[in-house]
């Protein structure tokens, strides 16, 4: 079985990387594409020659907030906002935007891990192959 393609939109170098490590470490099979902001990931939704099956969307992204990508990308993908945001505003919002989930980013590196596959599981990969 081929391997889910998921877009991961984060700014942080750090967090992009623990999602990565965290999905390896899960034997989850996907295979990740990282955009560092919106006009990356655009790029990437424009030039993809595959379907991406899901998107983890962080909200807090330059120049453009992620907000603005939800609705971009809600009708053709699957969106998680994965996010260090507790408001409830952004929350609610996102929700009435047509995201999937939001998710609040643990701090605990074991939660953080245990949630991005949780996340790609649920969202991601196809039932059948979900073990």
């Amino acid at each position: 079985m081929n391997p889910s393609q998921v877009l991961l939109i984060e700014d942080n170098a750090g967090d992009a990387l623990l999602v990565g490590q965290a999905l390896a470490e899960g034997r989850v099979s996907v295979h990740l594409h990282i955009a560092r902001d919106v006009e990356q990931a655009l790029q990437i939704l424009k030039q993809a020659d595959y379907k991406l099956d899901l998107i983890i969307l962080d909200l807090h992204l330059p120049k453009v907030s992620g907000h603005s990508v939800l609705v971009l990308c809600v009708q053709t993908t699957s969106v998680v906002v994965f996010t260090a945001s507790l408001d409830g505003e952004d929350e609610n919002r996102v929700m009435l935007l047509g995201a999937k989930e939001f998710v609040h980013k643990p701090i605990d590196l074991k939660d953080y891990k245990i949630a991005v596959c949780r996340m790609v599981r649920k969202w991601a990969v196809p039932k059948d192959s979900a073990a």
